[in-house]
């Protein structure tokens, strides 16, 4: 199937299929016409992609763990360091976890502080977001 199909069919972009092949995330095979030409189970690699990211893996730590996939669902073949580079996402996962947690906190004492911690946002994200609060 050429790169249109498969981003249909997958629900992700002509373009990002272009940079998975390019990481080396996925490698159709080529045409002697020199279009992509992709696969069933290509879609199978997309959605064990997706689901990766979904926990928080990056690219360059799934692109390791691909050759140890063995199914979609995922579901790992007990490879070479899948253990350790598990672990090392999982503890980078609490440490930013709990960087979020500090911060929270720290915004929720400012707030309890001005003793307006149940007053309703007055102001859009949107306009924090766009920088048109003006700070006296």
């Amino acid at each position: 199937m050429k790169i249109n199909e498969l981003s249909k069919k997958s629900g992700v972009s002509a373009r990002m299929l272009r940079y998975y092949e390019e990481q080396g995330l996925i490698r159709p095979m080529r045409l002697s016409s020199g279009y992509r030409d992709y696969c069933q189970n290509d879609i199978s690699i997309l959605k064990n992609i997706k689901a990766l990211q979904e926990a928080g893996l990056t690219l360059n730590v799934i692109r390791v763990l691909m050759p140890c996939i063995i199914s979609q669902p995922v579901r790992f073949d007990p490879c070479p360091l899948i253990v350790a580079t598990l672990k090392d996402q999982r503890l980078k996962l609490q440490q930013t976890i709990e960087d979020q947690s500090r911060a929270l906190s720290i915004l929720e004492q400012y707030l309890d502080e001005t003793g307006q911690m149940d007053i309703p946002e007055v102001l859009p994200n949107s306009m924090w977001e766009s920088g048109s609060v003006a700070y006296a």
